[in-house]
This record gives structure tokens, sequence and C-alpha cells, in this order.
């Protein structure tokens, strides 16, 4: 039971384990500022994706590449949100039409 416990929190911790590098934040930031962009040729791109972007910037400049991927990768899927929003709502807005 008990070596059971370990093999476990052994496998939980393997995630945070290694560290991120420059490159994994260079592509983390890059999919996010993509996602960010679509969002914004849909008219839809919200201002925390804008702010969590910057946060990602700061920290990957600052050489804290764990922070700065992990901000990146959350700005991305705020990005990845308002495309859903933007574009669930092209359609959606009819099923609120009062008939």
């Amino acid at each position: 039971m008990k070596a059971s416990l370990i093999l476990l929190a052994a496998l939980l911790m393997t995630g945070s384990a290694f560290a991120a590098s420059e490159a994994d934040y260079k592509s983390a930031y890059a999919a996010a500022e993509a996602a960010n962009k679509e969002a914004g040729q849909l008219r839809n791109q919200w201002t925390t994706t804008a702010s969590t972007l910057a946060a990602a910037k700061k920290a990957g400049d600052a050489g804290d590449f764990d922070k700065a991927v992990e901000a990146a990768k959350e700005a991305e899927a705020l990005a990845k949100a308002s495309i859903f929003q933007a574009t669930s709502e092209k359609t959606r807005w009819r099923d609120l039409e009062i008939r």
C-alpha cells in the first residue's frame, strides 16, 4: 500500500519535475499569439487574453520559463474560448429571437 502511494505521488509529480525551456516558452507563446490573432480576425479578442500574454512575455523576458509557459497556455485557452464564443454566437442569436 505504501509503495503504491509513493509510486502514485511520483507519477503526479513528473509533470512539474521538468523545467520548461526557452524553446517551450517560445512555442507556447507563438501558439497563444496565433490563437489571439484568429480571435482578432473574428473581432472578438478578450482583454484578459492580452493581459495574460503580456504576463507571459514579462515572465519569459525575466527567464522564468515555467511561469511564462503556464501563462502562454492560459492565454491560448482564453483566445480559443473567445474564438468559440464568436463562432457559436454567429448563429445562436437566432435561437433567442422572439417568434
